[in-house]
């Protein structure tokens, strides 16, 4: 990840998430493999994570919360589908990272779907972030998602290697959210 700082990542000094929650989703079960769970994606998440927690963000996150795999087995259906459905009532901004696999195809990832359809009935904004542009296999409603709800979609490498972008634009929408409440 790009540098940070006390007052924000690169050049983003004047951003400050203070007051924003926003809810990282994206695959875990399928991201779970024999030898645990699928690096490239932990490390996107991850990056995601830290970017909006080092602005000052309020982050909710299973991935964080099920040790990335490891506590998952932990958890029972009904206590996934009552956490994750409170943190989208209560978040300002629905991130879903959505990553491809070595053949470009996105990742299965049936939770984030179900979640991107919470999203959009509670009128939260939605910031994908997903390699550009968005992979052939994506469904007609994913692609369509954009006609009936708030949604951005920012490229996965972008946001990883430059996360002033994906701050700058999670700044707007959270604020727009966060000022109209």
């Amino acid at each position: 990840m790009s540098d940070t700082t006390a007052n924000g990542v690169d050049g983003t000094g004047l951003v400050d998430l203070s007051g924003v929650s926003v809810f990282v989703g994206g695959p875990i079960q399928h991201a779970i493999q024999q030898d645990g769970f699928h690096e490239p994606l932990r490390h996107a998440i991850h990056d995601v994570i830290e970017t909006v927690t080092t602005v000052n963000g309020t982050v909710f996150s299973a991935h964080v919360a099920e040790k990335f795999g490891i506590d998952t087995p932990l958890f029972s259906p009904d206590q996934v589908s009552v956490r994750d459905f409170g943190w989208m009532r209560r978040c300002d901004v629905f991130v879903p990272v959505l990553p491809t696999d070595a053949d470009g195809e996105l990742m299965r990832t049936d939770g984030t779907h179900i979640e991107l359809g919470w999203a959009s009935a509670l009128g939260k904004p939605i910031v994908v972030v997903t390699p550009t542009p968005m992979a052939a296999n994506a469904s007609h409603l994913l692609r369509g998602l954009p006609s009936v709800a708030d949604v951005s979609v920012f490229d996965l490498t972008e946001a990883r290697e430059d996360p002033a972008g994906l701050l700058l634009l999670l700044s707007k929408v959270g604020r727009e959210v966060v000022m109209s409440e």
